[in-house]
């Protein structure tokens, strides 16, 4: 018996390495209980001074599977769960993923706090991700600092620098932040307000003004998501317009601020109305939509997207793309630093947790790599999935692996690429 158990402890142990080894981001599995051993800080950055050491111990709910070790549901071939029971436990599992905390390994100078229950403010705040702030985002409360996320902050030790004004902790909106951190805010008496006061202060810290502005969805989170991942990419800032009426006063301001930069509008008029395209366009007459039919097409749109230096543009093979879901908007915020580091990729959103929407399961099949003799000189796809089973299901993620998988271009009058197995 003794034996047996050493075994699967160290099948285990193996299989955690592997997912690791591969990605080359910490392997945070869902449904398991997640054990991040810090062992301080320093040796390769002489500005950041060594950092406690805690045990932090973040707990997931026990995923059923066969095999006992948590898999398919942290992980296949092709994607990687983040699987914490709600966006709050998913932001820190994306942060310690990114910046793993080990000894001579740097973190991040500054990290994100953002209001849990604000998903605008968490859309917005992914610009503060991009280089060179490079900040994660970790999700609060108004009155107070979640056990999850003041664990996740104590493990990544932000440490301030030049990058972010000396400052450990970037307040947006209305969030309770802990004490003992140098601390910026960005608020205002409004959404909109909050998100133009982060376009000025990731400005402040940079020195430079934005590259291109993106205006999403006041109303409707499902379509703004995918904003985020392109801040992050980009540090572009995310702005507000609604269904109805003209654009709220501190978008208008804000575009006034930066006339002649280019301005693209995320969503199609029901997210985003006509008429507060065209007063948009009055500001910035060069303005462009980019949009969807549905919050899935929507996303997609993005990724496809291309204009000049503006855009993912991910139509072929080789991409690393994040995957949540649209009843989780704060999930486009927590994941925000999978698509500013590692292997940037763009946020797509998916509405059903139990199967993958026609549209989803399209784009995906373009992306398909394919292999004629050596798989190993092949590109790859990959996508971190956020969210526990309740948001993307065990099955859906073997039907979402077996299409991002590599598979081998066989001869004959299609020439093409097999199709994956049917759903």
């Amino acid at each position: 018996m003794r034996a047996r158990y050493l075994l699967r402890r160290a099948v285990g142990a193996v299989a955690l390495l592997i997912v690791t080894f591969a990605l080359g981001l910490g392997g945070y599995l869902a449904g398991r209980a997640l054990f991040v051993h810090n062992g301080g800080r320093g040796g390769i950055s002489e500005r950041r001074p060594p950092a406690p050491a805690p045990d932090v111990i973040i707990r997931r709910p026990q995923v059923e599977t066969a095999s006992g070790l948590g898999f398919p549901a942290a992980a296949t071939k092709d994607t990687t769960r983040v699987g914490g029971d709600d966006a709050t436990a998913d932001a820190a599992d994306v942060a310690l993923a990114v910046f793993p905390p080990a000894p001579g390994v740097p973190g991040p100078d500054a990290v994100t706090l953002v209001s849990a229950d604000d998903w605008r403010a968490g859309v917005a705040a992914a610009a503060l991700a991009a280089p060179p702030v490079g900040a994660p985002v970790l999700l609060g409360a108004a009155d107070s600092v979640p056990s999850t996320t003041n664990d996740a902050l104590r493990s990544l030790a932000p440490a301030g620098s030049a990058a972010t004004g000396g400052k450990q902790l970037l307040a947006v909106g209305g969030v309770s932040v802990p004490s003992g951190f140098r601390v910026s805010r960005a608020g205002g008496p409004s959404p909109a307000a909050v998100a133009a006061a982060v376009a000025r202060l990731r400005q402040r810290l940079t020195g430079a003004g934005p590259a291109h502005i993106l205006i999403a969805s006041l109303d409707d989170p499902a379509f703004a998501m995918p904003a985020a991942s392109w801040a992050a990419r980009s540090g572009d800032p995310v702005l507000f317009a609604g269904g109805a009426g003209p654009p709220p006063l501190p978008t208008l301001e804000a575009l006034h601020h930066n006339a002649g930069v280019p301005v693209y509008v995320l969503g199609p008029p029901a997210a985003v109305s006509n008429h507060a395209f065209k007063v948009i366009r009055r500001v910035a007459p060069g303005a462009k939509r980019v949009a969807g039919s549905d919050p899935v097409a929507n996303s997609i749109a993005l990724a496809r997207y291309s204009n000049g230096n503006f855009g993912w543009g991910v139509d072929d093979p080789g991409h690393q793309l994040v995957i949540a879901s649209a009843t989780r908007p704060l999930d486009a915020a927590a994941g925000a630093a999978l698509s500013s580091s590692g292997a940037w990729g763009p946020l797509l959103v998916t509405t059903s947790a139990d199967e993958v929407p026609p549209e989803l399961r399209d784009y995906l099949l373009d992306l398909k790599p394919g292999y004629v003799s050596d798989p190993t000189r092949a590109v790859y796809n990959h996508a971190w999935l956020l969210g526990d089973p309740g948001a993307i299901s065990v099955a859906t993620q073997a039907r979402l692996d077996d299409l991002l998988s590599l598979v081998e271009v066989r001869s004959g009058a299609s020439g093409g690429v097999p199709p994956p197995a049917k759903p």
